[in-house]
């Protein structure tokens, strides 16, 4: 689950992670009494929504005064802020973080990810702040700084030390880094995030260390475990289908392409959208039912993907082995005739009584495309595509 910049740091503050003073506004008038608040001086008046980029396109402004944080603030809020992650569509401000003016040094960056590879937490540190880490990783490789953490003992106090060291931080500058990483690390594990990025860090004038950003997201696995955070969610910023397919617990994520997907099983769902590229297609969404698909399930992951306007094909394709497969084809007639449904629809059923599942299929007097095999499914959904 993602955060916004500023819920992210009433997190890190309760964790003793050094973040700038401030607070989120709703109106102007409440953005000028913030920066009244913070002593009248300079405050930097920052966009919040669910994407980076936000200062290229114009969602970052300093502002040298209440006046001018007041009137910044009309500017921003309400406005459409297009970066290179919302795509051309943008998002809609509806909150911004107004935050005290720091005198900056340096700005770096420090990470904190799982690396799935080596099943273990990888902490980043790198001298390029406010750079994208993916684009210092393809073009300057060698200044990135990385210490992989061991489950076993948790992130060792020399750890930090090389990680500072790496960074150029001496003296007071030194001390306060080797806490500040610490204590990211701290937050990270207490709150079970699956990401934690601070870009940038910045080193302040009077030897600070401080997260100038922060981007906290929370494994949504855990997150039973942390009712205050699941209070911290907003819908706003969350593709509509994605909100409703939540709240029938499918896995629903949206994608650029044509075909919608209806599969059980996140790795036939994958192994599916690959097939179709494979055949020419584009694959509209992943779709996970799970593994007891139910007439419900099945009707209401039918809604889910036709409420995209962008898919002209379903591929429904279920291995019975939990569930069986003439009760996933009685769900899909069911939701069909109660859906209204014209677009073509290819159903592959392999596994537990497929055949059953087919005769159902057949005589459901719908104009159902059976596919015999994976390949099969591909290749059809594609060619319904061109007809």
């Amino acid at each position: 689950m993602k955060i916004h910049e500023y819920q992210g740091k009433d997190i890190l503050r309760k964790f003793n992670v050094p973040v700038p003073d401030g607070k989120v506004a709703f109106t102007a008038q409440e953005a000028r009494k913030i920066a009244e608040e913070l002593g009248g001086g300079t405050v930097v008046v920052k966009a919040q929504i669910h994407a980076g980029g936000r200062g290229k396109g114009g969602g970052v402004k300093l502002a040298k005064n209440p006046n001018e944080a007041e009137a910044i603030a009309s500017k921003i809020l309400g406005m459409k802020l297009v970066t290179h992650q919302t795509g051309p569509e943008g998002k809609i401000v509806k909150r911004i973080l107004v935050e005290q003016g720091l005198a900056i040094e340096r700005e770096l960056y420090a990470g904190i990810v799982l690396d799935r590879a080596k099943s273990q937490l990888v902490y980043m540190v790198s001298t390029e702040g406010g750079v994208e880490i993916e684009k210092v990783a393809a073009e300057s490789p060698e200044k990135i700084l990385k210490e992989w953490i061991d489950p076993a003992v948790g992130f060792m106090p020399f750890q930090a030390r090389k990680l500072a060291f790496g960074l150029g931080l001496v003296d007071d500058q030194f001390k306060n880094g080797v806490k500040f990483l610490t204590a990211l690390y701290n937050a990270y594990i207490a709150v079970d995030a699956s990401l934690a990025e601070i870009n940038p860090l910045v080193v302040t004038k009077d030897g600070r260390v401080l997260a100038l950003d922060a981007k906290i997201n929370i494994d949504d696995n855990a997150l039973y475990r942390h009712k205050d955070i699941v209070e911290l969610r907003d819908f706003d910023e969350e593709a509509p289908l994605e909100v409703e397919a939540s709240k029938y617990d499918l896995n629903y994520i949206k994608l650029d392409g044509n075909v919608g997907c209806m599969v059980n099983g996140a790795g036939l769902a994958m192994a599916t959208m690959d097939l179709i590229k494979l055949a020419g297609g584009n694959p509209a969404n992943f779709l996970d039912v799970g593994g007891g698909a139910s007439a419900e399930t099945v009707e209401n992951g039918f809604k889910i993907i036709l409420g995209d306007p962008n898919v002209k094909a379903v591929l429904i394709n279920i291995f019975g082995g939990i569930v069986r497969c003439d009760r996933v084809a009685t769900g899909v007639v069911e939701a069909a005739k109660k859906i209204s449904v014209n677009v073509p629809m290819i159903v592959r059923l392999a596994g537990t009584n497929a055949e059953e599942a087919a005769q159902i299929l057949n005589k459901s007097g719908l104009k159902f495309l059976v596919a015999n095999s994976f390949q099969e499914a591909a290749q059809r959904v594609v060619e319904a595509l061109a007809n």
